[in-house]
């Protein structure tokens, strides 16, 4: 299970995902407000998702942020990527995620794109399957994140040296 960090000692960096306009039917007509999906992070292996919903954009966007920094998880980077394929799920949203070489780039759809940036990843290929809501995707995308082991920690696990793993 991930540990949890401490946002305030972090510089971080937000992005609105997604903002939607949800509307009540009560009986004097439709009350609208706003509801909005944020991702947080250092750029350095740190990054969190958050949901707001306030009557003002602005207001739901903060309210995102300060959700979002309580959800922040480490994420294992070496060199600019990620240290193996792995797979995401969360409801209907599936991604697939793949290390690639330096200078490949950021090749993911929207949603996903921001948590990859947010998180300090340089280079990585990813295909979102099935769901393209963005809030699954943005947590389908967080859960294959979380799930990603590094060689010391796979190492230890396993009761061997890091170079014996890695031959």
């Amino acid at each position: 299970m991930q540990e949890r960090i401490d946002a305030a000692t972090l510089d971080i960096k937000e992005k609105v995902v997604n903002l939607s306009r949800v509307a009540k039917v009560v009986k004097g007509g439709r009350t609208f407000r706003f509801s909005a999906l944020v991702v947080v992070g250092d750029e350095n292996g740190h990054v969190g998702y958050g949901t707001g919903k306030a009557a003002e954009i602005p207001d739901a966007i903060r309210k995102g942020i300060e959700d979002a920094k309580k959800n922040m998880i480490t994420v294992p980077l070496v060199e600019g990527t990620i240290p193996h394929e792995i797979n995401g799920k969360f409801g209907a949203g599936h991604i697939v995620m793949k290390p690639a070489e330096e200078g490949t780039g950021i090749i993911a759809g929207g949603p996903a794109r921001a948590v990859f940036e947010l998180v300090g990843i340089k280079d990585i290929r990813a295909k979102s399957l099935r769901s393209n809501n963005p809030r699954n995707v943005v947590r389908a995308t967080i859960e294959g994140l979380a799930a990603l082991k590094s060689a010391d920690e796979v190492a230890k696990l396993r009761g061997k040296d890091v170079e014996e793993l890695l031959g």
